[in-house]
């Protein structure tokens, strides 16, 4: 009898186009990588501070390590792709340009050759969706989880920032002004969050809510301009030159707040600055 319900239910899905629900077998408790760290910049990478952090997490100057340009949209990409021209300018010595917008070229061997020994990925500024659409379920993908998996450092800016996060922000093909777009899933290596970039340079500090008030279980993390949360397991410390800003439905200032009239709590946020850390699992501020 069993069986039976439980064709029946698969064949009512099937044919009516439902996706069956996935299940998470993961056992990891922690909200970043459990071995490996990542680097989330906001967008126009300027600090050399930060850029060295990649190269150090990434096993020092001798370390491969892979960048990829495919979100900025040009229609090639060749070795002296700006962000690998700075990598090596500050000593790394062994720096590979990745890119593809084909996805059947991104599933062969070949493609994949340079990510099986990197310690260290940059994806680069654009639109985060063609990251997703040229990557996603695909060999690539997977050896750039491995690259974490054996304690490498993943790292990217602008529109490799938000690719981290579980859910994409701004992953609209027809602007960046529509938070909640057609394209939704990043890669995920920072899990239950939402990452936005260029947060104080635009003005953009209430465009996270459009995220939160569609899915309030979500963490929303938005980096200014040439500043970085560097994460490890429920650890995220802020570097760099100015703020990063939390959206956890709760609120922190270092002269308290028992006295301010804060707004409700789907409306806070709070700023984090250089040298402040974060506990990602337990969404409060490490004091």
């Amino acid at each position: 009898m069993l069986k039976k319900i439980l064709g029946f239910l698969a064949a009512t899905f099937f044919t009516f186009g439902f996706a069956l629900p996935t299940i998470d077998n993961s056992t990891t408790t922690f909200v970043g990588p459990e071995r490996g760290h990542l680097v989330i910049v906001g967008g126009n990478l300027q600090n050399d501070v930060i850029w060295q952090r990649i190269i150090d997490l990434a096993g020092g100057s001798n370390a491969p390590i892979v960048v990829i340009p495919t979100a900025g949209g040009e229609p090639s990409y060749n070795s002296n792709f700006s962000s690998a021209v700075t990598l090596r300018q500050l000593g790394a010595t062994n720096v590979t340009v990745l890119h593809t917008y084909d996805p059947a070229e991104a599933d062969t061997d070949d493609f994949i050759a340079p990510l099986l020994g990197a310690k260290g990925i940059f994806f680069g500024g654009g639109r985060q969706w063609r990251l997703v659409d040229a990557y996603a379920g695909t060999k690539t993908e997977k050896a750039l989880q491995a690259v974490l998996d054996r304690g490498g450092v993943i790292s990217g800016s602008s529109a490799g920032a938000s690719i981290i996060g579980s859910f994409l922000a701004r992953g609209d093909t027809a602007n960046n002004q529509i938070m909640i777009g057609d394209h939704t899933v990043g890669f995920g290596y920072l899990k239950n969050t939402a990452i936005d970039q260029h947060v104080l340079v635009r003005n953009r500090h209430f465009d996270m809510f459009d995220i939160l008030r569609a899915y309030p279980e979500l963490l929303g993390l938005a980096v200014d301009e040439d500043t970085a949360l560097v994460v490890h397991q429920n650890e995220a410390e802020i570097l760099g030159s100015t703020y990063a800003l939390i959206y956890d439905g709760g609120f922190w200032s270092r002269e308290g707040s028992d006295l301010k009239n804060l707004p409700a709590a789907n409306a806070r946020f709070y700023f984090l600055k250089p040298g402040d850390k974060y506990d990602l699992g337990a969404r409060k501020v490490i004091e």
